[in-house]
């Protein structure tokens, strides 16, 4: 009889999360994979998640519950239909109830968070539930719940907009089989199994996220899902953009460009960090036009070689953005080989036509991007950004929608960022970083971004930041330290996260950020060619002076390297990484990756050591290492040298041919005090051998950078060899 009214209740409620919430579940097929002996996890996001899995698991799976919740009234009038375990976490012998249920091979539910997210993200995933699976022998069965965390049911008042009935959907992943060698104590252990654990409750999040779409159809989803009229980015102006205000000055632009553009062309745009940069962007996306955001920084000698390398025929800038920042000889020369076009003269073009036709498009906007854009592919490029240059000719890194779309998840699944965040980005957009992280990765995820033209205006930026309240800031570690020097002890109060990245984070730039402001760094690493990020340090998993651990779904390989023990060349995999180059050799066509070790591999020509429990730390580039003697040196390990002793001031490190010794390393920087004498002294000091010191000693007044922040090493090999 109480089987039958189970079965009847299920039936009911299934019916009523079916018409209701639109709820389904995916790969029921796991479940039975699994066998008998099955532990399920799931993430936590509101009080529906138990009665959804009761309503959808098939068999009679007990679930893992909170004592006081288990003497709530309608959670006790429940247990008269499902299994519950009330379970106290802080009593040990609670969980012997646990391992008995599961060596009955009778299947539980548990929740390794321990409580309903209150970020929307994952939390604090406890390693209990692991150890027991472990224990046992029991199978792993990974369920992802997705979208009860938009209904009132859930602990996001205030931080997103809520819900009645929001779509449900529950995804399980294969099961999995925790394999811990038993050569490891019994602490090594409990810790391996519980970061095995964490791993797998991220990789879960990750692998089920969409990312197969458009970039233009995902901000359609961020709109669905944060409003029409929330607030999305804002700029210098002070003209705040909504959701519907983006998508609507898409749709009038984009009509304009795509007039003088073809489907499927490459399309320049030269704009500073600001919302029009993102309108015009998307604007292109919504008429199939591919979007490449061109270098301002580089001079003229280097956008000519950009658009002759991506074969870009028309480039779309700003009268005002052209006078301010003083480029009219670069746009001159470039406008005798491509149609440059001022936004200031389309925007006279829009008449009431244009209008009408744009306000019916943000008020049906699938139904016009289906119209004006039905051939394009989530696998098609997105954008065309350019490596700096610093080790030869730019290239174009084609991106498409799905790498830039599997990395904004990717750092989702490994942070809690939520719709109450205020970004700063002044990351030019040119820059991976700038581009993907600083606008693309708000855009997407509902949270407000301020965009600032410039990162060099290192009293400015701290003043702009106490201004918006912003939570997160991402810098090199040269603008980080700038903004440092400049800014009040009070100006950076409401920072939850700055992250570092491009460049190697300095020792004194982490401590001034935490003595003086109480922020911690989070360094990460990334290229261009990966959308960018491949590592990142987070909150709950810190290690510094490391570059974190590797984002979900990335594979690697160290290749070894000579002389460089416990070290090798890092080569990547994973649905971040580029479609291929645009060669100056080949304009315009697309060279996909394939290597030795496959299609897809991507060598990052970083020399890398990874840690047994999975955290990068960054040697130098393949190419930033010199044979001096017959002996390997490293030029990064130098620089740091450098930069310990003399924090306080910029260096650089290059190597240039020695006729005795193969070649010879020389400091450019930035410091009076110093001289070779200083350079042996404090190496015997710190006891740093002298052949990895340089020989010789270059005093700049500025040591060159590029336009991200990163150093200029042509310019400082050119200081060098003067």
């Amino acid at each position: 009889m109480k089987e039958m009214i189970a079965n009847f209740l299920k039936a009911l409620l299934r019916v009523v999360f079916f018409v209701f919430y639109r709820a389904r579940i995916k790969g029921l097929e796991n479940c039975r994979a699994a066998g008998k002996r099955v532990l399920i996890i799931a993430n936590h996001t509101s009080f529906l998640d138990g009665i959804l899995l009761a309503t959808y698991l098939p068999g009679d799976p007990a679930f893992v519950i909170n004592p006081r919740i288990a003497r709530l009234w309608w959670v006790r009038w429940l247990s008269l239909f499902v299994s519950l375990l009330p379970m106290d976490t802080g009593n040990p012998l609670a969980i012997r109830v646990l391992i008995a249920r599961l060596q009955q091979n009778r299947g539980v539910v548990v929740f390794p968070e321990g409580r309903i997210t209150v970020t929307g993200e994952l939390m604090k995933i406890y390693d209990g539930p692991g150890l027991v699976a472990d224990r046992v022998g029991a199978a792993l069965l990974p369920i992802r719940i997705d979208g009860a965390q938009y209904s009132y049911f859930s602990y996001l008042r205030g931080k997103t907009r809520l819900r009645w009935f929001p779509r449900i959907t529950m995804t399980i992943l294969p099961p999995y089989r925790l394999n811990v060698p038993e050569t490891l104590t019994k602490a090594e252990r409990r810790e391996r199994i519980g970061r095995m654990l964490s791993d797998l409750m991220v990789e879960l999040i990750f692998s089920t996220s969409n990312t197969q779409s458009t970039l233009y159809e995902a901000l359609l989803k961020a709109r669905k899902i944060h409003g029409m009229r929330h607030i999305i980015a804002d700029d210098i102006r002070h003209e705040p953009i909504s959701y519907g205000g983006i998508t609507l000055r898409a749709h009038v632009l984009g009509r304009l460009m795509a007039k003088e553009t073809n489907p499927g062309e490459y399309v320049g745009i030269l704009l500073p960090t600001s919302t029009t940069v993102a309108v015009a962007f998307f604007g292109l996306h919504l008429y199939g036009r591919i979007p490449a955001m061109l270098n301002f920084s580089a001079g003229s000698r280097g956008m000519m070689s950009a658009v002759a390398t991506a074969r870009v025929e028309t480039v779309y800038t700003s009268r005002r953005f052209v006078i301010e920042g003083k480029f009219d000889d670069i746009v001159a020369r470039l406008a005798r080989k491509v149609k440059v076009r001022y936004l200031e003269d389309l925007i006279q073009e829009i008449g009431m036509g244009i209008k009408l036709r744009g306000m019916i498009a943000m008020c049906f906007p699938r139904l016009a991007y289906g119209r004006s854009c039905p051939d394009v592919k989530p696998d098609d490029p997105a954008v065309v950004l350019f490596t700096s240059g610093s080790e030869g000719t730019p290239k174009g890194v084609v991106l498409s929608h799905v790498n830039l779309l599997s990395n904004i998840e990717q750092l989702k699944s490994r942070g809690d960022f939520n719709a109450k965040d205020i970004i700063l980005n002044a990351l030019p957009t040119f820059h991976s970083f700038g581009f993907s992280i600083g606008m693309l990765f708000p855009l997407m995820s509902g949270i407000k971004t301020f965009l600032y033209p410039s990162p060099l205006h290192y009293r400015m930026i701290p003043e702009i930041a106490y201004e918006i309240n912003a939570t997160m800031m991402f810098g090199t570690n040269t603008f980080l330290a700038g903004y440092a020097n400049h800014a009040h002890p009070y100006d950076f109060r409401s920072l939850r996260y700055v992250f570092a990245g491009a460049e190697k984070l300095q020792d004194g730039t982490r401590e001034i950020w935490m003595n003086r402001f109480g922020v911690r760094i989070f360094e990460g690493y990334g290229a261009t060619e990966t959308a960018p990020v491949l590592s990142v340090n987070t909150p709950m998993e810190n290690r510094p002076g490391t570059v974190g651990r590797f984002m979900p779904g990335i594979e690697y390989h160290l290749e070894p390297v000579g002389e460089i023990e416990d070290a090798g060349r890092l080569w990547v995999r994973g649905p971040n990484v580029m479609l291929g180059y645009l060669l100056s050799d080949a304009p315009g066509e697309l060279q996909p990756l394939d290597t030795d070790l496959g299609p897809g591999w991507y060598d990052t020509g970083d020399i890398v050591r990874v840690d047994q429990d999975g955290y990068l730390r960054i040697e130098g580039r393949a190419r930033r290492f010199a044979k001096v003697g017959g002996e390997m040196v490293s030029l990064t390990a130098a620089e740091e040298f450098a930069y310990r002793a003399w924090p306080d001031f910029s260096h650089a490190v290059v190597a240039i041919a020695d006729e005795k010794k193969g070649e010879q390393l020389v400091l450019v920087t930035e410091c009076e005090a110093i001289d070779r004498q200083a350079l042996i002294t404090q190496a015997k000091n710190e006891g740093f051998g002298e052949i990895g010191m340089p020989k010789r000693v270059v005093l700049t007044k500025t040591v060159p950078l590029l336009g991200s922040g990163k150093i200029d090493y042509v310019a400082v090999e050119n200081l060098a060899k003067e």
